[in-house]
């Protein structure tokens, strides 16, 4: 993990209401390719594709009139940039089962791909979901897997020296996107499993 250091310069990209209109507009983009909300769940990856998550499955539960189970999925015991031991207390825990489910994987950025890797191991190493969806809030390009949401709040081409962060109410107390420059990639902080 780099030091924090303060960016040369920030722009904000999307701000509490366009957040909150690029979930809308996933959760129904969902709800159209899974054709309702039929053996659907919501996974996010820690730590911001927790919240990501959670407001997906309100969104979800609120357009089709039921609830749309979600939770959260700790990814680290499967990155291939920081190699542990898998011990049997390391597997990833669920609440509910993915077994012949479709799952939509949720994370609030994408960038090399890799982290998106190490989920699909995680949920393979707790089931066998029928099908798996990729929803991001941010795509920043910049992959180096060959790896693809199925939906995107805001694709938004970046160099490599710039930094997309992502800050929403829940672990941030405010929601707001922005792009900076010149600053250090700040690491993922504390993962938590959250319900």
């Amino acid at each position: 993990m780099g030091q924090n250091r303060a960016p040369e310069s920030e722009k904000i990209i999307l701000d509490a209401s366009d957040i909150q209109r690029a979930v809308t507009r996933i959760a129904h983009e969902i709800l159209e390719r899974n054709r309702g909300s039929e053996n659907l769940v919501v996974v996010g990856i820690l730590t911001r594709g927790g919240p990501f998550a959670q407001r997906l499955a309100g969104e979800l539960a609120r357009i089709e009139g039921r609830p749309c189970p979600y939770g959260t999925i700790d990814v680290r015991p499967f990155r291939d940039d920081a190699p542990r031991p898998r011990e049997e207390s390391a597997l990833p825990e669920l609440e509910f089962g993915i077994d012949g489910l479709n799952v939509v994987l949720a994370d609030e950025v994408i960038y090399t791909g890799r982290t998106v890797r190490a989920a699909m191991d995680a949920l393979c190493a707790v089931g066998r979901p029928r099908r798996v969806y990729l929803a991001v809030l941010i795509d920043r390009g910049h992959r180096e897997l060959p790896i693809r949401p199925d939906f995107v709040g805001k694709s938004l081409p970046t160099s490599r020296d710039e930094y997309v962060c992502v800050k929403l109410r829940e672990t941030d107390g405010v929601d707001a996107v922005s792009l900076q420059r010149g600053a250090v990639r700040r690491g993922r902080g504390p993962l938590e499993v959250s319900k």
